[in-house]
């Protein structure tokens, strides 16, 4: 690289010194020194010593942080006077606050150069009130910007946990009343047995009946389902073949029966086999047999609906998984979906329109369930519990799309371009933070290589995220 000074005349071009006295840009002149850098060359490295402020004479320059340990860019420019370096020069504690982003040459390049000590005391002998108030920004903007962040974190897992145990709550309370059923049932069971037994019955005649009841148990599965009327209408069927044989209590038997798929012609089958000295005992037997398997068919199904919860949180936790892999976006959104159910609430109606031939993409899964969570909970806020939530995927040329939509108020015209800027929020105070969009701004555009963008009009807002299909070259 090479060295030279600049002129205080030429300085004063720049608009960062075109307002300073005579005095003060004969200092910048005296101390600052112009570098040039050939194309290619690694300006300024993030995590190094802050030594000195560069301001950007001629070439264009490429910015890049390093996030999760992949450079990202985050500015390029070749505007005249853009500055970098040791831009926080003018805090007390300059020492603790090394390059924040590495700078490299994408053309020839010229940098006017000034030492960031010597600048730092300079700035703040000829500002001081700027020099505090610029202190005071930074440091409030960083401290606000670490505790909205974990606020929105803890919301954000607060919001999922209290959905997933509502969730939990309904089959996990479902199995428990089924199990306390089946234990009466099962007591039940016992007991007519027992009575079968005083009775004395054959040994060959309890086989038959025992045949019987796994004949008509293995019809619980698979019983047709019935309206209410016709439901109604077999329940007297059967309570009229009871009280012909003396069955007592028969009411409440057919409402066993008529679920179980039990008609008039298997209670002649039973009525056959055991004869009338023990029909009673035996009808009683079957009803408890019926109820059990049709409560043990509830437990299963609680416990299922439980097993897929869990499989859901985990899936969208990525617990156990690598954090870069090839992922089918669809088991994102699915599992996002389930752990956002209690908050979509009933008054939504949830539409998936799903291309299931879409490939899958290399993507951190973990980061984009963030993404498909922040663009619900948006959606959801928006339509204030009526309306339908649309997710939609599809292939867009060499991206796959994946869009949010909802039929709330929409996003006025005047915020679309700043909708993705931190801390801009149109939700009442208290209520929104603003880093949800721009958080999924950096995932989508930094950390995949992808695109984010809006469409809205009043009924229909849609997010569009597109997501390469290849991997992409670190930046």
């Amino acid at each position: 690289m090479n060295e030279q000074s600049l002129e205080p005349d030429e300085l004063r071009t720049l608009f960062l010194f075109e307002g300073l006295s005579d005095e003060q840009i004969g200092w910048i002149a005296e101390h600052g020194r112009v570098e040039t850098f050939p194309q290619g060359t690694t300006v300024v490295r993030e995590g190094e010593p802050a030594t000195c402020f560069y301001v950007l004479l001629s070439g264009t320059l490429r910015m890049t942080r390093a996030v999760r340990g992949e450079e990202v860019e985050m500015h390029r420019s070749d505007q005249r006077g853009v500055y970098c370096g040791a831009t926080q020069f003018f805090l007390e504690k300059r020492d603790e606050h090394p390059y924040g982003a590495s700078v490299y040459a994408l053309t020839d390049t010229a940098f006017f150069l000034l030492p960031a000590e010597e600048l730092a005391e300079r700035f703040r002998a000829w500002f001081p009130m700027s020099a505090h108030l610029l202190e005071g920004m930074f440091l409030g903007s960083r401290n606000a910007q670490l505790v909205i962040g974990q606020r929105e974190r803890l919301l954000a897992l607060g919001a999922l946990s209290a959905g997933l145990t509502h969730e939990l709550n309904n089959p996990a309370a479902a199995a428990v009343r089924a199990t306390s059923s089946l234990r009466e049932r099962v007591a039940g069971m016992r007991h007519k047995l027992a009575l079968l037994a005083r009775h004395e019955i054959e040994p060959g005649l309890l086989e038959k009946l025992i045949d019987v009841q796994e004949t008509l148990v293995k019809r619980v599965a698979n019983a047709p389902g019935l309206t209410a009327m016709q439901a109604a209408d077999r329940e007297d069927e059967l309570t009229d073949w009871l009280d012909d044989h003396d069955v007592a209590d028969g009411w409440d038997l057919a409402p066993i029966f008529v679920p179980a798929g039990i008609t008039a012609s298997d209670l002649d089958e039973v009525g056959g086999t055991v004869g009338e000295e023990f029909l009673n005992a035996a009808l009683r037997w079957l009803g408890y047999a019926l109820e059990t398997e049709t409560l043990m068919g509830e437990i299963e199904d609680a416990t299922t609906r439980i097993s897929k919860l869990l499989a859901a949180a985990k899936q969208y936790s990525q617990m156990d998984r690598a954090p870069h892999q090839w992922i089918d976006v669809h088991d994102g959104l699915d599992s996002t979906l389930v752990m956002l159910s209690g908050k979509i609430g009933a008054g939504v109606r949830v539409v998936k329109e799903y291309d299931r031939s879409v490939p899958q993409v290399p993507a951190y899964a973990g980061e984009l369930n963030q993404v498909w969570t922040n663009l619900v909970d948006n959606a959801v806020a928006a339509m204030e519990g009526r309306g339908t939530l649309t997710v939609r995927t599809a292939v867009e040329n060499d991206r796959v799309m994946i869009e949010i939509g909802d039929t709330g108020h929409g996003v006025p015209p005047e915020n679309r371009q700043r909708i993705f800027e931190p801390f801009f929020t149109t939700k009442p105070v208290g209520d929104g933070t603003g880093l949800g969009l721009d958080i999924s701004w950096r995932i989508v555009v930094n950390r995949h290589h992808g695109d984010l963008r809006v469409q809205s009009e009043p009924g229909d807002t849609r997010f569009q995220v597109l997501l390469p299909l290849t991997e992409q070259p670190h930046s």
